[in-house]
């Protein structure tokens, strides 16, 4: 988290939208340090009613409950509340903020899930926000969990605690977008293990940066209940859009 002027003067804050560099100001929409540019804060691709009742993710008519992928699928958790479209400056920023250290995106996705959806998320009463896990391979590789710090700024705005070690990666898997659906699923069966916390979580938001196919908030959440938490959300900054009946 970025708490120094001088900090941002060294390195100044970039939009995680166009990556250009955002001016010092106030943001006219929360009243807080300018996260985005305002020209880019207008153009957020956010979804838009109706959405699935379980993923979260846009549907075509008012009378359709479920999207073509939570239709066909079990979903273990209860509900999903994603934010924006993965696509366009929004899918560039969000590549930046995971491969190309922009790791200072993560106030604002942050930002934008507890704008968005802070007071339903308040209102479940969670006891604690838990990052989807990358294997210690790959975080040691890239420095940092993007999910993790997702999770950490938005447990700052909704004062729910983060519990990054709680649910750990077991198999360094193929990435998810090289395979189709049917193999997600068995690339992520078993990869992730739930590991006894002082704390009892009964009650949990997952989070992740994009959720495509829902495979691995699936595994997590099964990872979840097998340890014993009895209610499993999720919560995305991004969505693949899909709006096939």
């Amino acid at each position: 988290m970025r708490e120094t002027p001088l900090l941002d003067l060294i390195y100044p804050r970039r939009c995680p939208m166009c990556q250009e560099i955002v001016p010092a100001g106030i943001d006219g929409w929360n009243g807080n340090n300018l996260l985005i540019c305002s020209g880019c804060r207008e153009r957020l691709p956010y979804l838009q009613p109706p959405y699935c009742l379980k993923c979260g993710k846009e549907v075509e008519r008012e009378d359709q409950e479920y999207c073509y992928d939570c239709s066909r699928q079990v979903r273990h958790y209860r509900k999903g509340y994603p934010v924006l479209h993965y696509r366009g400056e929004c899918r560039k920023g969000m590549e930046a903020f995971k491969y190309h250290n922009r790791r200072e995106y993560a106030q604002f996705y942050g930002e934008i899930i507890a704008e968005r959806h802070g007071r339903e998320l308040t209102e479940l009463k969670l006891d604690g926000i838990v990052p989807v896990p990358i294997h210690r391979h790959k975080k040691r590789k890239r420095g940092y969990n993007q999910a993790e710090l997702i999770a950490r700024e938005l447990g700052i705005r909704i004062h729910v605690p983060c519990y990054p070690d709680c649910l750990i990666r077991t198999a360094d898997t193929t990435p998810q977008k090289e395979l189709n659906d049917v193999q997600r699923l068995e690339n992520l069966k078993n990869a992730f293990l739930f590991r006894e916390n002082h704390v009892e979580l009964k009650k949990v938001l997952l989070v992740d940066d994009i959720y495509t196919t829902g495979a691995t908030i699936e595994a997590c959440t099964l990872a979840l209940l097998a340890g014993g938490v009895a209610e499993v959300y999720y919560t995305s900054v991004c969505i693949g859009s899909n709006l096939s009946t």
